[in-house]
């Protein structure tokens, strides 16, 4: 993850530049096309990579995020922006169903107790709810919510990156609050920051703050624990026959 960050702060625009969907293309490209693309910079009938990134309208490809933020630093609207051909149905024309792919095999991790909810729940549900309040207040300023959900790294972070076990939260609660930190990182970054899609700088940032969390949530997390298990709780009575005895949490006792 740090990796991918590096990089995409050091090359935004090649990070950020990909292949236009087969219904957008210029070129058709074929096995051969991209071996030959991949190795010597041309395809097999001479196409150069930045020519096969051209799609039909005549415009680089992006992605839908990277579409809406352009457009709207050119003074555009999103109204305005959504009716390029690079957007679909519900989100941008392949991102969405992309992940709607990482979203069965998320559901699927969870199915098979891989995953525990918290973190993806956490995570989305925030995101949702900033969208939900932004677009409320600025419709032609923001992303719709189904926008924020279904296109850029939304459902792979929740489900593949947020939720790994050696750097995330470890207590219940804890991987709430990081869920939820990371959703709000990412609409944040995505409304107010220089990048399109924020998941992996969101990732980071509350990874950073792991400790911080554990630490607090921890320390609420072993007091409720105490409370419970606190053998001078007060005594309850519980009815047999014509006698009483007298109950605590460790079990009945005459």
């Amino acid at each position: 993850m740090i990796a991918y960050v590096v990089l995409l702060i050091s090359f935004p625009v090649q990070m950020t530049t990909w292949m236009p969907p087969k219904a957008l293309m210029t070129q058709p490209v074929g096995l051969l096309d991209a071996i030959s693309a991949v190795f010597t910079g041309l395809t097999v009938d001479g196409f150069s990579v930045n020519q096969l990134r051209i799609a039909i309208d005549g415009s680089t490809m992006a992605t839908p995020l990277d579409t809406i933020k352009t457009s709207l630093l050119a003074g555009k609207t999103v109204s305005e922006a959504v009716e390029l051909p690079v957007f679909g149905s519900f989100a941008g024309l392949g991102w969405g169903w992309v992940n709607v792919a990482f979203l069965a095999g998320g559901l699927a991790m969870l199915k098979m107790r891989v995953i525990q909810w918290h973190i993806p729940v956490s995570m989305l549900a925030t995101l949702l709810l900033f969208s939900l309040v932004g677009y409320a207040i600025s419709p032609d300023g923001v992303a719709s919510p189904l926008m924020q959900l279904f296109s850029g790294a939304t459902m792979l972070g929740a489900f593949f990156i947020a939720t790994d076990p050696v750097s995330a939260s470890t207590t219940p609660k804890g991987r709430l609050v990081f869920g939820a930190m990371i959703g709000a990182l990412v609409y944040l970054i995505r409304s107010l920051g220089g990048f399109p899609d924020g998941v992996a700088f969101a990732v980071l940032i509350a990874n950073m703050c792991v400790p911080l969390i554990d630490h607090f949530t921890n320390q609420l997390f072993m007091a409720t624990r105490r409370k419970a298990n606190d053998p001078r709780d007060e005594k309850k009575w519980c009815h047999s026959g014509t006698g009483g005895i007298a109950f605590n949490r460790s079990g009945c006792h005459y």
